[in-house]
């Protein structure tokens, strides 16, 4: 197999470009793994203070020539995502035990939901609690007690959170433990239509609060292929999950065998052993590329156009958008998943899911395939799928399920969801970087039909997703426009999601108007099928010319020339628009985060806190 030029090229590229940046994190991680983990320096009082909750396994800790595994918990029944982890700091020190190890719960984070606070308030703090995250975890991991360290979470910024904390400790190993997606409920294209028919006044709440019932209604992650599903790709693709672990239902006997084999296996990636395998080594410039062409290959989320640059540069490896756009074009999009198509990730999964992807990515040349991961060197270990088995403990003479992994589809049970690379969905990858008078912006192509890829038409200026939606109430859109939300970036509000957007945009486009969405902004990544030119930058705050975009200016959003212009000779010699942020800056704890607004870096360089 060879690897494909632009593969080769773009990683040459990254490699050359961090280099001032990745070989002071390595040397970093070196030292610390010489130092190694402090328990055995502590003086007696402190290890007294670290194990005296530890029951049996005190002596183990106490002697210090066990491994120690700490658990980073994001657990909380609010979410239905992280519910199912309230069961796994029971299993996990179970597993480690029988590994002759222990395992203690470092701490636990914060995780919210975007699905909740979509259109809210709180949707203002959703990006700032992955840097939140990374430092909580971080917190944790700083009593340096631990020789490994599993991580469990699933949802939006909380992945991206860890994979930055786990980056900061990465002379230790980690296995990332997902929790899996709930079963199939009502679908999610019937649902989109009950949201546009409530948006529209065509049926009433008690309609919509069914509706969502349905589709939302156990535990597991959300069923679309949104951000959150998006993250458990990336950690199959980027070698920290257990093969095949992503996509296996909630508390059932396979999901509690990954758990356990999770733990089991992290702590025998440790410097204990002879098979130690740190974050570090993991988590080079190979894996990203490999995680920036699923993201492609499966049509997946926007938000991690910003996610995957910060967890790079946590790690001294520096992306940009440039990278993600010369991989999306020689990229084919394998996989139809809502908002993408008509199937959830379960039907994915059956379909062949990441295993049968991962294999016909690397059958095209199109992964690197020598990355490490945490099940071993090279990433066809990604291709098989793990299995129960009946063994029989001789001893006792009983039947017990033990976990194997065995070659997975080499087949799509169904290509209406999951095509070969030979006969893709389409050529090239499922987003888009843009750029032009408007700055640069990403846009998700892959749900968005052909026919609306160029849209040319005048604009409606917003400062707040509210007055969209109070503009749409009053009937002022008659024709086709290009709605411009701005004061959305990261300095000026956190930079909220404006999902709630979709409902009456799809209306509009389904009333045979020409309609795009351009925001410094972001969408979900559920959006959709109306074009959205989002994560513009310079965003507005920062004087982009976004900020001189005046009602009526005609402007070209062209997906397949990757354009974003305003149509206006004069744009560069006018004032940028100014408001008054104030009220979107206190309430709902938004006051606390003044430090992170005044603080955070641009959408290009992945909007974080950590350095711009």
């Amino acid at each position: 197999m060879t690897l494909h030029r632009t593969l080769e090229s773009v990683t040459e590229r990254i490699i050359e470009r961090s280099e001032a940046t990745r070989r002071p994190y390595l040397d970093r991680m070196d030292a610390a793994r010489v130092k190694g983990p402090a328990r055995g320096h502590l003086s007696c009082s402190g290890q007294a203070h670290a194990y005296a909750a530890s029951g049996d396994d005190k002596d183990k800790l106490a002697i210090g020539a066990a491994g120690n595994l700490g658990i980073i918990t994001v657990y909380n029944d609010m979410l239905s995502a992280h519910q199912p982890f309230e069961r796994f700091p029971d299993l996990i020190p179970e597993a480690a035990r029988a590994a002759g190890g222990t395992a203690q719960v470092a701490g636990g984070v914060q995780a919210m939901c975007d699905g909740v606070t979509q259109g809210e308030a709180g949707m203002e703090l959703s990006l700032f609690s992955r840097d939140v995250i990374a430092l909580a975890a971080s917190v944790a991991l700083s009593h340096n007690t631990f020789d490994a360290a599993v991580f469990l979470g699933v949802c939006d910024k909380i992945v991206p959170g860890l994979v930055i904390a786990a980056q900061a400790f990465g002379h230790l190993p980690a296995v990332f433990l997902p929790a899996g997606p709930m079963e199939s409920g009502l679908s999610n294209d019937e649902k989109a239509k009950v949201r546009q028919q409530f948006a529209a006044g065509e049926v009433g709440r008690e309609v919509l609060m069914a509706a969502e019932m349905a589709a939302y209604h156990g535990p597991g992650t959300c069923t679309f292929y949104g951000t959150a599903n998006t993250n458990q790709m990336l950690m199959e693709f980027m070698g920290l999950h257990l093969p095949g672990a992503s996509f296996v239902p909630p508390n059932g006997a396979m999901r509690d065998a990954l758990t356990q084999e999770g733990a089991k296996r992290a702590l025998s990636l440790s410097a204990l052993g002879n098979n130690y395998t740190p974050v570090s080594a993991i988590l080079d410039e190979r894996a990203f590329v490999n995680g920036i062409v699923g993201l492609n290959a499966t049509g997946g989320s926007t938000n991690l156009l910003i996610h995957l640059v910060a967890m790079a540069r946590a790690g001294g490896i520096i992306l940009d958008w440039q990278d993600f756009s010369e991989l999306s074009d020689v990229t084919p999009l394998l996989a139809r998943v809502y908002p993408n198509g008509l199937a959830d990730v379960n039907h994915f999964h059956a379909a062949g899911g990441l295993g049968y992807m991962i294999g016909e990515l690397l059958t095209a040349g199109l992964l690197h395939p020598d990355t490490m991961t945490v099940a071993g060197e090279g990433l066809e270990h990604y291709t098989a799928e793990p299995k129960l088995k009946l063994k029989l403990k001789l001893k006792l003479k009983l039947k017990e399920e033990g976990l194997v992994w065995e070659k997975g589809a080499s087949t799509s049970l169904n290509e209406k969801i999951l095509r070969p690379a030979r006969d893709p969905f389409q050529s090239t990858g499922g987003l888009k970087r843009m750029t032009g008078s408007m700055g640069t912006a990403v846009m998700k192509v892959s749900a968005v039909a052909l026919v609306h890829h160029v849209i040319e038409a005048p604009t409606r200026v917003f400062a707040d997703q509210d007055a969209v939606k109070d503009a749409f109430k009053a009937g002022e859109f008659t024709g086709d426009v290009v709605v411009v939300v701005r004061f959305q970036g990261p300095k000026a509000n956190g930079m909220p999601e404006l999902h709630s957007l979709t409902p009456l945009l799809s209306i509009l486009q389904g009333r045979g108007h020409k309609v795009a969405l351009v925001t410094d902004g972001r969408m979900s990544g559920a959006s959709g099928k109306v074009p959205a030119a989002i994560h513009v930058s310079p965003e507005a705050v920062d004087g982009g010319p976004i900020a001189r975009v005046r009602d009526g200016d005609m402007v070209r959003v062209d997906a397949v020339a990757g354009t974003l212009d305003v149509l206006a000779g004069d744009l560069d010699t006018r004032l940028n628009t100014t408001v008054d942020l104030s009220t979107a800056q206190a309430g709902t704890g938004r006051e606390l985060f003044a430090a992170f607004r005044n603080t955070v870096g641009a959408a290009t360089s992945g909007a974080t806190i950590f350095g711009d």
